[in-house]
């Protein structure tokens, strides 16, 4: 994560997906415009750029910039871009900094024309995916590295040696695919053919839809909605599909080994997304039922922290029996960013996001129920304002367990220094946020809720189990192995003491 994207992702304390990726081939439609949709129905995986890649048969078009969606492209820009197909993406960097030349699509002219392929996950070969690519593209040639300033992403280093073939971009997919090691849901495209691909373990999503003239592929099934498509199916892991005008077809290049991200369950995907057959609202509400069985609370008030909370406090007040409540109001127009706050306003924290209704709080005991605990930051002023808008008591649950361990697969908390839960216990992240108290739900309680069996999930970030390998030097370089913030009691020691650590980190 960039040093720019890090500073911002501290303030605002909720993880990031790193991106969304969108497909489409719809002859006679206006696809750019379907991208377009696609790509706001998923603008929620990724605020930092936004981009599409446009064929008419001929050559294909890519647009992109930094920005919101709605920022990007306007009316005339999306009737410039005329064509059958196209692909699209929304991003937020993990890997790469947070500059215009890595965002998405990535483009590099082939033998026989062009290519374009967005990602959507986070590769962790790609030293040796970089020394390949030197190899084959010869001295001279031109390989992104990750530690330039200059398209450092591994998507990249993806379509560098991708263009670097003189075969059928298809036969190339298929040699090149069981080479890449991390999570990818990739959609990559030639003048004449859109492609779709999902790593072994399918950890991020990748859906498939029908349109009345063609076909689409999406991060989520809600994008799909979005456009007037009907959801087929999920890519399976280790397949790619082709779709062009012969029709469909599918090829798997690894077999199966399901490890789907949990974390899409608590926070990343919409909660009008279906995965593996449950609409995430549903499931979250289902958390929250169990949550409030694992741990009551004796309260007059439940509330939401709005919008990721708003499912799981539902489930939680109609198990409890305790009533439920709005008692923070969210401003929606309040997003990432490019201009610096003044320091004033960086004091500002969560307020510039969130207001109480003291009307409705005050003098109550109130459970608060929100997604996940990253670094505590938001937790803390949040308790605090509750306090000053007089909440009696403050009970915080959590829809989540603790976040212990670093992603390396495409969410933005790549340190454990980066998180509040390791090296310290409950009753001190308790104390460090002001609460009256503090539970989260057990893993064995998000599991059942997510009915998909404990073994097809990575729970890495809960339990340090990791589906694919980390290379060492990576491991030690995100954190992996750094030693644990001391456990202290107290809010004032327990900030001082994780920043030292960051810093020593």
């Amino acid at each position: 994560m960039s040093p720019e994207s890090q500073t911002d992702a501290e303030h605002d304390d909720v993880p990031h997906d790193e991106c969304g990726v969108f497909g489409v081939f719809a002859p006679g439609e206006q696809v750019s415009k379907l991208v377009y949709y696609g790509l706001y129905a998923l603008q929620h995986r990724g605020q930092e750029s936004a981009g599409m890649a446009v064929s008419n048969g001929q050559r294909i078009m890519v647009f992109k910039d930094m920005g919101l969606v709605s920022q990007v492209f306007d009316e005339s820009t999306l009737n410039s871009l005329r064509g059958d197909l196209a692909i699209g993406h929304t991003r937020y960097s993990t890997t790469g900094a947070s500059v215009w030349k890595n965002a998405q699509p990535t483009f590099k002219p082939t033998p026989s024309g062009g290519l374009a392929l967005a990602h959507n996950g986070n590769l962790t070969n790609t030293d040796e995916l970089e020394a390949f690519a030197r190899a084959r593209v010869g001295v001279g040639g031109e390989v992104p590295h990750k530690s330039s300033m200059d398209s450092t992403n591994d998507t990249s280093l993806v379509t560098t040696i991708m263009a670097s073939y003189d075969e059928p971009l298809e036969d190339v997919a298929m040699e090149l695919l069981p080479k890449l090691v991390g999570a990818f849901s990739l959609v990559f495209m030639n003048e004449n053919t859109l492609f779709a691909a999902r790593d072994p373990q399918g950890v991020r999503p990748l859906v498939l839809g029908r349109l009345h003239s063609g076909w689409v592929v999406a991060s989520e099934t809600a994008a799909i909605d979005i456009v007037g498509g009907t959801f087929v199916r999920e890519i399976e892991p280790g397949e790619m599909i082709a779709i062009d005008a012969a029709g469909l077809r599918s090829r798997r290049f690894a077999p199966a080994r399901p490890k789907g991200c949990i974390f899409e369950y608590v926070y990343v995907a919409r909660p009008d997304t279906v995965i593996a057959g449950r609409r995430i609202h549903n499931v979250r509400v289902k958390v929250g039922k169990i949550l409030a069985r694992e741990a009551p609370a004796d309260a007059d008030l439940v509330i939401p922290v709005p919008e990721s909370g708003v499912p799981a406090a539902i489930g939680y007040a109609a198990e409890s029996g305790i009533p439920f409540g709005m008692g923070l109001v969210k401003n929606n127009y309040v997003g990432r960013t490019f201009i610096q706050p003044s320091q004033t306003l960086r004091n500002l924290g969560i307020r510039l996001k969130l207001n109480p209704l003291r009307d409705v709080i005050e003098g109550k005991r109130l459970v608060v129920v929100d997604d996940s605990i990253v670094r505590g930051n938001t937790q803390r002023q949040l308790v605090r304002m509750l306090r000053e808008a007089g909440a009696a008591e403050v009970h915080v649950r959590i829809s989540s367990p603790p976040v212990e361990w670093p992603c390396f697969y495409g969410l933005d908390f790549a340190t454990r220094a980066q998180l509040i839960a390791p090296g310290l216990t409950n009753d001190e992240i308790c104390r460090s946020i002001g609460a009256d108290s503090l539970s989260y739900v057990s893993l064995e309680g998000l599991i059942q809720a997510t009915h998909v069996p404990k073994d097809n999930l990575c729970r890495a970030c809960f339990d340090g189990i990791y589906p694919i390998e980390v290379p060492p030097g990576q491991s030690a370089e995100m954190g992996l192995d750094a030693p644990e913030a001391p456990a202290c009691g107290g809010y004032e020691n327990v900030e001082f003491d994780r920043i030292n650590h960051k810093e020593a980190s």
